[in-house]
């Protein structure tokens, strides 16, 4: 029975960034985990950065997988503002299951990494993109409004995460998901002005 040494070496590198975060992890320490020799390792991959890049793209593949399921949950009778939530509970999951995910967010706040926090942007803007696109789709089929696409997904996301990760920093009383989704609903479908104004 043969191994496939390159999907041995990327778990192995996947455990190793996840455990020691960007900076820690050498291409020794690959090797050490992954039991082959370094060379092994430069046949398929010539430096920290492609390897890096490539547990990324296997990480953008499970995240669209992740997004994908949580924008169709119970897709039948729920509205568009629903399978927005559920899409941005599930790259929240994402975020806080996925223990590489979870350590390059540690090392950018600890150490300031660049690669970790380049890390952390791409996902983020893998998932600014989907939202995007499904609001794209939406305006198509006449259940939201004209808007700036990329502005509201931009908007929308940064404050769901922003309450849900940062809110607690700062306040006592931590905000349940019920209580984000609500405010965070009132603001899209109703606004928060009594009368419409134009600026």
């Amino acid at each position: 029975m043969s191994v496939d040494r390159k999907a041995l070496i990327l778990k192995a590198a996947t455990q190793s960034f996840a455990q020691f975060g960007y900076k820690a992890t050498t291409m020794d320490l690959v090797s050490k985990i992954a039991s082959v020799g370094k060379g092994t390792i430069y046949t398929f991959f010539k430096t920290k950065e492609e390897l890096f890049e490539a547990i990324l793209n296997k990480a953008e593949i499970e995240l669209k997988e992740a997004m994908n399921c949580g924008f169709a949950k119970d897709d039948s009778q729920r509205s568009f503002i629903h399978s927005v939530f559920n899409l941005l509970d599930s790259i929240l999951e994402f975020r806080s299951d996925h223990e590489l995910f979870v350590k390059l967010a540690q090392e950018v706040r600890d150490i300031g990494t660049v690669q970790a926090l380049e890390g952390i942007r791409r996902m983020e803007e893998f998932g600014l993109e989907f939202l995007k696109q499904k609001l794209d789709l939406a305006i198509k089929k006449g259940e939201v409004r004209e808007c700036d696409t990329t502005i509201t997904s931009y908007m929308i996301f940064r404050l769901y995460l922003g309450l849900a990760t940062e809110w607690n920093k700062s306040h006592s009383e931590p905000l349940t998901k019920e209580q984000i989704k609500e405010n965070i609903a009132m603001l899209i479908t109703q606004g928060i002005m009594k009368e419409a104004r134009s600026l």
